[in-house]
């Protein structure tokens, strides 16, 4: 039996009596008279490369489930984590807002290394009561919630059901569960037979909440703890990926345990799309799927992307992103470039609540509806990323803004600054700073206006400096280890 939790039961029983008022005709003045709101499926992937998808271009990773669902809607080629690391990115979707905004800038609770070149600043390790996060926002126009899988964004007094959401179900403070094999050891999950899979356990649950909340409308929060490390995953599928990797050793791609595990989430997917049709549900839901950072290196490869998770280059932030559901016209591509918050405003105007809704002040996204539905597109505008951290895999305190096809970094340690067209240079091999001054000044200007405009904190000179002891981590961690129960150099570098 799930906990359940007295501020979970009176979040329900709002739901309840909004979903009551709805029924009544109160459904508000988006919505059209006599139908109901659109439900909202959203799979938040852990530490899923953008390339790590056949539909983005991976030859190696099977993934036809979610493939079908890029061919039933439209799929986004310049989408963008709000963060190169996981809980500010799962902060900037539940409220809109971007990282540094929410003082939310690194994985919860963060990496220390008390001896680098600057000290990182006292920021945020725990989702505000104060934020709206989205159910919130959703439940007095009748929406019930579930948050299904990872949460890390605090510990119990933050949990999922003291943010709006009636049902948590795997969800606690920490960024990776003990175990993908039952017993898992998550207080927020029972446990399962002995060998379970968590997610195929999650998956399960997933379905009953469809079948549950069939009859009203509602949002299923899905964030898989999957494909984050602890590498392991059933051993039929690592067998399959094995002799696939070793009948081409030249592959880039080719971790088979890693490529079991994305296999399994694809089918987690698939799973949910079948039972949105036989419940009769696809035709009124809208189903996202994105990722909450770049992929793990040497995990996968995120070629042409450089570099990862944790990094400031394109590997590190850009992501594949999905959107089917009414309107979205099937096989669309879009090349606008969108970025996690914009999902916050983009859901509310979709379940017809934006203008009436009580949801955050200072929202950072923009609504794509325009873009998903053709009807128009989002004005020019830039995107910005904000890491006032340094991180297990070497990448030091970095800022970035993207404005058109120009990408400007700022590392924080020396002030120096990189400039990248992504659009003739992808894989950012060459660095326009010194060519192209003027466009560098430009829009390092813009970052700094920005920064100084949502309050960012920045890391300040560190008393403590020691060249020598600079990447001395603050304590020595365990390294994670792999399915065979060997320590991977890709666990201890994953953060979280």
């Amino acid at each position: 039996m799930r906990l359940r939790f007295a501020a979970a039961a009176w979040v329900l029983l709002v739901s309840q009596a909004a979903s009551g008022a709805a029924a009544a005709g109160e459904a508000g003045p988006a919505a059209e008279a006599g139908s109901r709101r659109p439900n909202f499926v959203f799979f938040l992937i852990d530490d899923l490369g953008q390339t790590d998808l056949g539909c983005y271009g991976s030859t190696f990773y099977e993934t036809p489930n979610i493939d079908r669902l890029a061919r039933r809607g439209m799929v986004f080629t310049n989408a963008y984590a709000a963060c190169t690391v996981c809980s500010p990115t799962r902060a900037a979707l539940l409220t809109g807002k971007y990282p540094a905004r929410l003082h939310i800038t690194d994985w919860i609770a963060g990496h220390q290394r008390p001896f680098a070149k600057l000290r990182v600043p006292e920021w945020t390790k725990y989702l505000p009561h104060e934020e709206v996060a989205l159910p919130e926002a959703l439940a007095p126009a009748g929406y019930v919630s579930a948050c299904l899988g990872k949460w890390h964004l605090g510990g119990p007094d933050y949990w999922p059901e003291k943010h709006g959401f009636a049902e948590n179900i795997g969800g606690f403070d920490k960024g990776q569960p003990p175990s993908y094999f039952s017993p898992y050891k998550i207080p927020t999950l029972a446990e399962g037979p002995e060998g379970e899979y968590l997610t195929d356990r999650l998956t399960a649950e997933a379905e009953k909440f469809l079948e549950r909340h069939r009859d009203r409308p509602f949002l299923l929060y899905f964030p898989h703890y999957a494909v984050h490390t602890p590498l392991q995953a059933k051993p039929e599928l690592v067998e399959k990926y094995r002799a696939k990797a070793e009948a081409n050793p030249q592959r880039l791609q080719k971790n088979p345990v890693y490529a079991a595990m994305v296999e399994s989430t694809d089918q987690s997917v698939g799973r949910i799309l079948a039972k949105l049709d036989e419940l009769k549900l696809t035709d009124n839901t809208y189903v996202f799927f994105t990722s909450d950072n770049g992929g793990l290196i040497p995990v996968t490869h995120n070629g042409p992307l450089r570099a990862g998770k944790g990094s400031p280059w394109e590997g590190g932030t850009r992501v594949a992103a999905i959107a089917a559901g009414p309107g979205i016209a099937a096989g669309s591509r879009s090349s606008v470039p969108i970025i996690t918050p914009d999902f916050y405003p983009t859901i509310l105007e979709l379940a017809g609540v934006a203008g009436d809704a009580k949801h955050n002040a200072q929202v950072d996204g923009k609504s794509i509806v325009a873009v998903l539905k053709n009807t128009g597109t989002l004005a020019p505008r830039p995107l910005f990323w904000h890491y006032p951290h340094y991180h297990p895999g070497g990448a030091t305190p970095y800022g970035a803004v993207r404005l058109g096809d120009y990408k400007y970094l700022e590392f924080y340690e020396d002030g120096h600054g990189e400039l990248y067209n992504l659009s003739a240079d992808i894989g950012e091999q060459h660095d326009l700073a010194g060519e192209m001054k003027e466009k560098a000044a430009e829009l390092k200007a813009l970052l700094a206006r920005w920064r100084e405009e949502v309050g960012a904190q920045m890391p300040a000179p560190n008393p403590d400096y020691d060249p020598a002891r600079a990447d001395q981590p603050a304590r020595a961690k365990q390294p994670r280890r792999n399915q065979s129960g060997r320590a991977s150099a890709a666990g201890r570098a994953a953060g979280a």
